[in-house]
C-alpha cells in the first residue's frame, strides 16, 4: 500500500518523525466501530485498537481516532492486527456539537481536503440548512463545494442554483443527478490521487447513490425517501473512507438530521459576508440594528436588498455559537476548579515534615 495514495504528505511525515525511532508505523483510519478500527498501512489493512495508555489519557471523545485520522501503530501483520499508540495532528476537521444537552465536540471527518455539502433539489431543499453546513465547513479547514443532487425531479434548477449562490459567495456549486448520472464529470476533478473528499448532508440527499456512481459499483445500500416530505432514512450506518478506482478517497457519512454548531463566531464572516459588510456600514459600531439611526441593515431590509429570513438565520447561528462558547468556557472553569480541589486534597494528605527537636 502506497502511503501517498492514502494522502500522506510532508505535513504528516514531519509530525510522525518522533515515532519512527519507537518502531511504529503510520496508518490511516478507514472505518470506526466503537473502539475498534480498520486502518490501512504499508503492511496492508489491519484491525486495530487504541493502546490503554492512550485511552486513559483521552478524557474527550474528540481525542480518540476518527475516520480520516493518521495514527502511529505497532503493526502485527501476521495476526492482521495493530495497536494505535498516537494520533497525528489533524490538518482539518469537520466537527459538530454532540447533542443539545452536552457541550462536547464530535469530529465527523478528519484530514479532509474538500467537503461535498450535498442537498437534494426535492421538497427537502433548504438554503438555511446549507448556511449552517457552510459555517461549519469554513471552520473545518477544508474547501467547501456544494452539490445539488436530484436535478431529475426539480422543475426549476436555475432558480435553486441562484438561491444557493445568494448565500454561498465564491463556493463552487454543481447541480447533478446521481440517479441519472448527469453532471458527475464536474465532480471528478476534485477526486485526484491523494485527495480526500467528505460527503456530508441530510438523510435522503443521495450520498450513497453518488458514491456508487463514482465507484462504478453498487457498494453502498440506498433507500427511497418519504413521498410526503422527501425525508430520507438512515442507510449508511457508519463512517468509512473509500478508495476510488481512479484516485482520490471519499469519506461517506451517515445522514445528519441535527447539525448543532461547534465553531467560533468568526466563521460567520465567511458564510454571511453580505450581512457582515452591511453591518460595517452602520453609523454606530455597536449598532443593534433595531431603531438606531443610520442602520445599514434596516435600510437593506426596507429596500429588499437583504432577505429577512437570511438575517434571522444569521442571528440564530450567532446566538447558538455564543451560547455554545459560554457553555464551553463554563465547563473549562469548572474543570479547573475540580483540578484545584484535587491538588489541595493531595497536598493536605501529605505528611508535614517534623520540626527540629520534635519529641514523640
Amino acid at each position: 500500500m502506497n502511503l501517498a495514495t492514502l494522502g500522506w504528505n510532508p505535513f504528516f511525515d514531519q509530525h510522525f518523525s518522533p515515532f519512527r525511532s519507537q518502531g511504529l508505523a503510520p496508518a490511516r483510519v478507514v472505518r470506526e466501530h466503537g473502539q475498534s478500527y480498520q486502518v490501512l498501512s504499508e503492511r496492508g489493512e489491519l484491525s486495530a485498537r487504541v493502546a490503554g495508555r492512550l485511552l486513559r489519557g483521552t478524557p474527550m471523545s474528540s481525542d480518540l481516532p476518527v475516520v480520516g485520522d493518521w495514527v502511529a501503530i505497532q503493526a502485527r501483520p501476521d495476526e492482521g492486527k495493530g495497536t494505535i499508540h498516537a494520533i497525528l495532528p489533524r490538518k482539518s476537521r469537520f466537527s459538530r456539537k454532540v447533542t443539545r444537552s452536552k457541550s462536547e465536540e464530535q469530529i465527523v471527518a478528519a484530514n479532509v481536503d474538500t467537503v461535498f455539502l450535498m442537498s437534494g433539489l426535492d421538497a427537502d431543499f433548504n438554503t438555511r440548512r446549507i448556511e449552517r453546513y457552510l459555517a461549519l465547513a469554513w471552520d473545518s479547514g477544508a474547501d467547501p463545494v456544494i452539490v445539488l443532487n436530484k436535478t431529475d425531479v426539480c422543475a426549476d434548477v436555475e432558480r435553486c442554483v441562484a438561491e444557493v449562490e445568494s448565500v454561498a459567495f465564491g463556493v463552487p456549486i454543481h447541480p447533478v443527478s446521481a440517479k441519472e448520472m448527469r453532471g458527475l464529470d464536474a465532480l471528478r476533478r476534485y477526486l485526484l490521487p491523494g485527495q480526500t473528499i467528505a460527503l456530508l448532508g441530510s438523510s435522503g440527499v443521495g450520498k450513497s447513490t453518488l458514491l456508487n456512481r463514482l465507484l462504478g459499483a453498487e457498494r453502498q445500500a440506498t433507500a427511497s425517501v418519504r413521498e410526503s416530505d422527501c425525508k430520507g432514512r438512515h442507510v449508511t450506518s457508519h463512517r468509512e473512507l473509500v478508495l476510488l478506482p481512479g484516485g482520490g478517497m471519499i469519506i461517506d457519512n451517515p445522514g445528519m438530521r441535527e447539525l448543532q454548531m461547534w465553531a467560533h463566531e468568526e466563521v460567520l464572516a465567511g458564510t454571511f459576508q453580505d450581512v457582515e459588510e452591511l453591518a460595517a456600514r452602520c453609523r454606530f459600531s455597536d449598532c443593534l440594528h433595531d431603531s438606531e439611526p443610520g442602520c445599514a441593515i434596516r435600510e437593506a431590509l426596507a429596500n429588499r436588498v437583504l432577505d429577512p429570513a437570511r438575517l434571522r438565520s444569521y442571528h440564530r447561528l450567532q446566538r447558538e455559537i455564543r451560547h455554545m462558547e459560554a457553555r464551553r468556557a463554563e465547563k473549562a472553569r469548572l474543570g479547573e476548579r475540580a483540578k484545584k480541589r484535587q491538588r489541595e486534597k493531595r497536598n493536605r494528605g501529605r505528611q508535614l515534615p517534623k520540626a527540629k527537636g520534635w519529641i514523640e
